[in-house]
């Protein structure tokens, strides 16, 4: 099951900006800060260091059910990273480490590029964008659950038969991505953390959870097309909810519905951040 492949051309014009670091405003009120469900956070022990990951299963909830039970398994552990991009990604989760596996008793997935939403996602608004040659109508961006995310605007939700608008995850530095062959229902097993921002890939896979904590481990992976001997692997992947009380760590993300964050998002506009940056903007996290 080969990662679909995008021209060196486009990978060049990707490059991003750094994350910006969250600008200074007073410290969040602890009542601001969310604790994500353990059944929707990873622990992925790598050889470059430890990521946390948090899945978002109200925008690819196949993909997180997939990713889920395979790590309950313990399919994931062991598995290299046989193809890493600098500015771009790192891919694994394939059991022939090559980039043509998956878990061959499972059907592949229906593609989840986007999701559709109502309010009862609370979504916190960076602002409009305009048409252009990749989205040709109006859309705005918003944070969901700490995921920058773009879509239509959410006063159509009051003219939509069923009440709800479509959206999609920005793929963002640190997204996890689930990879597919060239036809969009053919994800099964393999995924990808995005070391940078890499906006051609918007609406075009499934994005299901996001780095809380370790983008540097995944930025430090050993890159390669396919990457050469000795590769980086993933020793142990877990659920949060599976590891002992006395060896979990504590997870706490500032909720973006939240005043704190939205106090920080207006920071970030005054220092010239907007909807097309949204990707740049960090979402506070606690690690205990």
């Amino acid at each position: 099951m080969k990662f679909a492949p995008i021209a060196l051309a486009a990978l060049l014009l990707a490059a991003a900006a750094p994350v910006l670091a969250a600008p200074a405003v007073p410290a969040p009120a602890a009542a601001d800060w969310r604790t994500p469900d353990p059944e929707n956070v990873m622990v992925i022990d790598t050889s470059k260091g430890r990521v946390i990951v948090e899945l978002a299963p109200w925008a690819a909830p196949l993909s997180v059910e997939r990713v889920r039970m395979l790590t309950r398994q313990g399919f994931y552990d062991g598995l290299t990273f046989f193809r890493v991009i600098d500015d771009f990604m790192a891919q694994t989760g394939d059991p022939k480490n090559d980039g043509t596996g998956g878990a061959d008793s499972l059907p592949d997935m229906k593609a989840e590029f986007q999701f559709r939403h109502g309010r009862e996602l609370r979504a916190t608004l960076v602002g409009r964008l305009a048409p252009d040659e990749h989205v040709p109508f109006l859309t705005e961006t918003s944070f969901i659950d700490g995921f920058a995310v773009r879509g239509a605007p959410a006063m159509q939700m009051m003219v939509a038969a069923d009440g709800r608008i479509s959206s999609w995850p920005l793929f963002c530095a640190g997204v996890l991505g689930m990879a597919r062959a060239t036809e969009p229902d053919t994800a099964n097993s393999q995924f990808f953390l995005m070391r940078q921002n890499y906006p051609l890939l918007d609406a075009n896979y499934a994005a299901f959870g996001r780095v809380l904590s370790g983008l540097e481990a995944v930025r430090a992976i050993k890159t390669g097309e396919p990457v050469a001997e000795p590769r980086d692997a993933m020793t142990k992947v877990r659920m949060l909810a599976d590891i002992p009380a006395a060896e979990r760590p504590k997870v706490q993300v500032l909720n973006t519905a939240s005043p704190s964050f939205k106090a920080i998002l207006e920071a970030a506009r005054a220092a010239g951040a907007g909807p097309a940056t949204a990707c740049d903007i960090a979402v506070p996290v606690k690690i205990g």
